[in-house]
């Protein structure tokens, strides 16, 4: 049986008004200008016809339009043919953990998950949570989407839709990451946890509610129009509040998600977010006391973290930024866990997918086996200073960065994402953004004051190059 029509106001924009939204890792647009119920329909057909599949799971976020949107996709694959198993209300994460644990042939995800609450969007992955990209799939299936404005033919047969609720065995499976041994000789933790009115209200509450911590909750309601502040943690100003309430009520951690809950930061005991390169560093400690596997980890990242997985017997592997590089890069080198800067970690063990419910319990993990403060586990990182990621404005990114490796053609030059220029004492990426005229650095240095003198020197070659710095 095919979902009922939407009785929200219809879209009509079409095909037509679609450009953009096809973005390198998923789909993304302003909701209906951009994205419609009709586009949606599309896509759901393009993508039974891309995967040949033949059944398909569906997971969708708070946000208003996300259940039109999902219907309409769900109407798509079943035109096609393709049955479709609906998982309602879901964090990305357990969208993830529901096609590879259903055997599906793939997965959608309706999200537009930190993005603001006029955006709305698709993540999109194949069997076992492999997701599809621009390099992957999503391409195709945006052609197949444009081939015709007409709408794409039914199959001889429609496929059936079934509805179901996973949160059970999804939490089962986060807490299956939990050490329990030893989680009754320390301390309990108080924990302070933000949801933003994202889609950690529904999964971390029953999460936390089965570990030995005492937790205080901060905008947990399911609301997409983020009345509090943006389910966006990257920024610092979302994490304000966090990080006085964890400073208020004296607690050990604080955890800020992001409206799909695949990210998390992680605020101190001090009241600072934790650098997630120092996380990945704390996270591959646990997993590497146990067996001695590749961790992969985003290039952006400091220098401590490969010299950490070196110090504790693994092989660290830099990887190109982004989840569909990672997740590949982990199945070809057998990684067991990496993490990312923008608060992404991955886990062999769910199958190479992200997953911010996991990481959680991860890091209560450390604190637990450390039995000590996060900010004292943090401190002996903080061997290098960094600049953060800086954007410039430009038009020919690729010639600005062929310049950037001549002027420093004494160094060690390497393309992996951008170009990376390597010296003893600091070094520095640059990367072009996918969708915008824009490059990105990222400098890291021994000292504070050898950081500040090679930025000024490099900003300065950029600006010479006709870049500026965007606001």
């Amino acid at each position: 049986m095919l979902p009922p029509q939407s009785k929200v106001r219809p879209y009509s924009h079409g095909i037509a008004a679609m450009s953009g939204i096809f973005k390198a890792y998923d789909v993304r647009g302003i909701v209906p200008e951009q994205l419609d119920t009709a586009v949606a329909e599309r896509i759901g057909g393009a993508v039974v016809r891309y995967l040949s599949a033949r059944r398909l799971v569906v997971g969708h976020d708070m946000r208003a339009s996300s259940l039109p949107l999902s219907a309409a996709l769900i109407r798509g694959i079943c035109r096609a043919g393709c049955d479709v198993q609906s998982i309602g209300l879901s964090s990305t994460p357990m969208l993830y953990f529901a096609v590879a644990h259903l055997k599906a042939d793939g997965g959608v995800m309706v999200t537009a998950s930190h993005n603001p609450k006029e955006y709305n969007g698709f993540k999109l992955t194949r069997e076992q949570a492999i997701p599809l990209s621009c390099d992957a799939g999503l391409a195709a299936i945006e052609a197949l989407v444009r081939a015709a404005e007409q709408p794409l033919p039914p199959a001889a047969a429609v496929g059936a839709l079934t509805s179901l609720s996973l949160l059970e065995p999804f939490v089962e499976h986060v807490l299956s990451f939990a050490d329990r041994g030893l989680a009754p000789s320390r301390r309990r933790l108080k924990i302070v946890a933000d949801a933003g009115n994202g889609m950690a209200g529904l999964t971390i509450p029953p999460i936390l509610n089965h570990l030995p911590v005492d937790w205080i909750p901060m905008f947990m309601d399911l609301d997409g129009t983020f009345p509090n502040h943006p389910a966006n943690p990257l920024e610092p100003e979302n994490v304000r509040p966090l990080e006085a309430r964890v400073i208020a009520e004296g607690a050990d951690l604080g955890l800020a998600f992001d409206g799909d809950a695949d990210r998390v930061f992680f605020v101190s005991d001090e009241g600072k977010v934790a650098p997630s390169d120092r996380i990945t560093c704390l996270i591959a400690r646990q997993v590497l006391a146990s067996e001695r596997s590749p961790i992969l980890y985003d290039l952006r990242s400091s220098r401590v973290v490969a010299e950490e997985i070196t110090r504790l017997g693994g092989t660290p592997v830099r990887s190109r930024v982004g989840h569909a590089f990672i997740k590949r890069g982990m199945r070809e080198h057998g990684a067991a866990f990496a993490g990312e800067l923008s608060g992404h970690f991955y886990f062999r063990d769910n199958w190479f997918a992200d997953s911010a419910e996991i990481a959680t319990v991860e890091l209560v993990n450390a604190l637990w086996r450390e039995d000590a403060h996060l900010s004292d586990l943090l401190r002996p990182l903080d061997r290098y200073k960094a600049t953060g990621e800086i954007n410039f404005q430009v038009e020919d990114k690729r010639a600005l960065l062929c310049r950037l490796a001549e002027d420093y053609e004494d160094a060690a030059v390497t393309w992996l994402d951008g170009v990376t220029i390597e010296y003893p004492t600091w070094w520095f990426n640059l990367r072009e953004s996918n969708t915008e005229p824009m490059i990105r650095l990222n400098l890291e240095a021994r000292t504070a004051a050898e950081m500040e003198d090679k930025f000024a020197e490099v900003r300065a070659k950029i600006e010479a190059y006709g870049a500026g710095i965007r606001a």
